[in-house]
């Protein structure tokens, strides 16, 4: 970076005062600007914020012009010094650059100039007023997409490790890679699998916990676990994954299976298994989620283990539906419920983070003319999506290690799993976007199940709520704002390292995991994430144990025969071994 002291480079502060009122017919031009004709991309329009906000500071203009030239002099020095051999430091804060052969003239140069293109294009973002908080996200995710786009790490000519890899090869890792490319191309036009998920089969490698499907509807199956133990604690539980995925990410391979560590603890455990939507289901509403899904499932482990209330137990999506259903079952009266346990899930959308990116009218616009035409929303645009929000680790990483250095990474269990996605029928996934991350209906107290609100101030269950250090898609300061919304005098949030699969995945033993714990007993005290983040005890290893510990603290005392798998008389016959066939669509 340029040293201000230079005299060549104001300094940032100078670029950045206090936000200075907006005049009446600048709010009013702004105003026009957000309520532009539905179509208009959202990206165009957070470029005219910022240029309205800069074009009314010719004196950062000023500022950001001589900045150019500062980091361009810079540049220009650098160079010079390179290349006549003079010391000269690499650039910093970039882990792309670490390497020694970085240290090389002309890579060195290369470096060094794009470390000043980042920080030249921060200062230029942060110098406009008034530009929303939606639109300098917007902003900053292309400058994002901008800088990987220009990386010098990403190209062959000029990144030296690929250079010295390819003399050092012969160019033999080009070919590999150009193979690898033609590959993906051809699966990605004929919609073939990707390489190494062969080795992970659905009921052969991973969902291989045995169990029975006990329940079959148009939306859901539902699979008992076989016990795995003698006796067993004697409320049974129930786990409502997400249909945005496919559930067996919580029955991976038997040492990372979420369920199999569950049974082997002695918990009876059953689990949702999604039908996957075709254009014939593009008329399922959230509404049939509730019905079909959770509180079916409901009534069949009922069935099945009478006269015991039941730990529940939701994932990201299922996580804010199994909300919806508790604060609607507790709306109506019903106590079936023992317990709540939330992994990843959002039940107010006011801060959902970079997803929001995705999510306003004129893109859900757009997003619903395509669903509409299809009938449901495909796996590969969601997938599209979420890799954008993380592009450097999800798209450019992996394409120059596949078509560059031609190495392809052997796909792990989660990986494969992740390659195996799912759709969205058009309805429900309409009403999501727009009922509880527009409008944040749910939070609101304005949703509702059977054409009546809900509010989620009416469950008072104990709570076991899990958010992830590093999640994209569901930042555990929105999860935690859950605290706040129910009324729950035994509640507990923990906060786990990694992101929303793989903090959520971590087994029971995991030397790289740590999480916090924190607990309430007043059902209306609440904490920021920042007293939070102060307060709750910090403890090494994967969260799993103090979570099935807490289970256990929260069911009746002593254990019991374990209940037979589905209730013939009750109308649940064994179906089908797990996993099931739904999973398998």
């Amino acid at each position: 970076m340029v040293d201000p002291s230079r005299g060549l480079l104001p300094m940032k502060t100078e670029l950045q005062p206090a936000l200075a009122p907006q005049p009446q017919a600048v709010r009013e031009l702004r105003s026009q600007l957000a309520t532009a004709v539905p179509g208009v991309n959202d990206y165009l329009r957070a470029w005219a914020d910022w240029s309205l906000g800069l074009s009314l500071a010719p004196e950062r203009q000023s500022a950001l012009f001589q900045s150019a030239l500062a980091y361009g002099a810079d540049s220009l020095r650098f160079a010079l010094q390179a290349m006549a051999a003079t010391p000269a430091p690499t650039a910093n804060g970039d882990a792309g650059f670490a390497g020694a052969s970085w240290e090389h003239w002309p890579f060195n140069v290369y470096a060094h100039t794009h470390q000043n293109l980042k920080d030249w294009s921060g200062e230029v973002l942060a110098a406009a007023d008034g530009v929303s908080p939606e639109n300098a996200q917007r902003l900053e995710f292309l400058r994002r997409q901008w800088l990987n786009l220009t990386s010098p790490v990403h190209y062959l000519p000029t990144n030296p490790e690929l250079l010295e890899q390819t003399r050092r090869e012969g160019g033999a890792n080009l070919l590999r890679g150009a193979q690898h490319w033609i590959e993906d191309l051809a699966r990605t036009l004929g919609g073939g699998a990707a390489p190494g998920t062969e080795n992970f089969r659905v009921g052969e490698q991973v969902a291989v916990t045995p169990g029975k499907v006990v329940m079959r509807n148009e939306l859901a199956e539902l699979i008992q676990y076989s016990p795995q133990t003698d006796s067993v604690y004697a409320e049974p539980i129930l786990i409502t994954p997400a249909w945005i995925m496919k559930y067996y990410i919580l029955d991976l391979s038997p040492h990372n299976s979420l369920v199999n560590y569950l049974v082997g603890q002695g918990h009876t455990v059953f689990m949702l298994s999604w039908k996957n939507p075709t254009a014939a289901d593009r008329n399922l509403a959230m509404d049939d989620y509730v019905r079909l899904g959770f509180r079916a499932a409901l009534d069949a482990v009922q069935a099945i283990v009478p006269g015991r209330r039941v730990h529940t137990v939701g994932y990201c999506i299922g996580g804010t539906l199994l909300s919806i259903a508790a604060a609607a079952l507790a709306r109506d009266g019903d106590t079936r419920i023992a317990s709540i346990t939330l992994f990843a899930a959002q039940t107010d959308f006011s801060e959902p983070g970079e997803l929001s990116l995705f999510i306003s009218p004129s893109q859900l616009a757009a997003l619903e003319a395509q669903m509409q035409r299809d009938g449901v929303l495909s796996s590969e645009s969601m997938g599209a999506a979420f890799a954008l929000l993380r592009s450097s680790e999800l798209i450019w990483a992996p394409a120059v290690n596949q078509y560059l250095r031609g190495q392809r990474a052997p796909l792990n269990d989660l990986m494969a799993w992740n390659a195996d996605g799912t759709r969205m029928p058009c309805r429900m996934h309409s009403e999501y976007l727009e009922r509880l991350y527009l409008h944040n209906e749910l939070a609101a107290g304005t949703f509702t199940v059977d054409g009546k609100p809900v509010n989620l101030s009416q469950i008072t269950v104990p709570m076991f709520v899990v958010g992830t250090e590093t999640d994209h898609v569901a930042p555990w300061h929105s999860a935690f704002k859950t605290r706040a919304l129910t009324r729950s005098n035994d509640y507990s949030f923990v906060l786990t390292s990694g992101g929303h699969n793989a903090g959520i995945i971590s087994g029971p033993v995991n030397p790289k995991r740590r999480h916090r714990v924190y607990r309430w007993s007043d059902a209306t005290a609440a904490a920021s994430p920042d007293q939070y983040l102060a307060d709750a005890q910090l403890q090494a290893g994967s969260w799993w144990p103090t979570w099935q510990q807490w289970l256990v603290a929260h069911s009746a005392p002593g254990l019991v025969a374990p209940p037979p798998l589905g209730n013939s008389a009750a109308g649940y016959v064994p179906l089908a071994d797990a996993p099931g066939g739904y999973v398998r669509g």
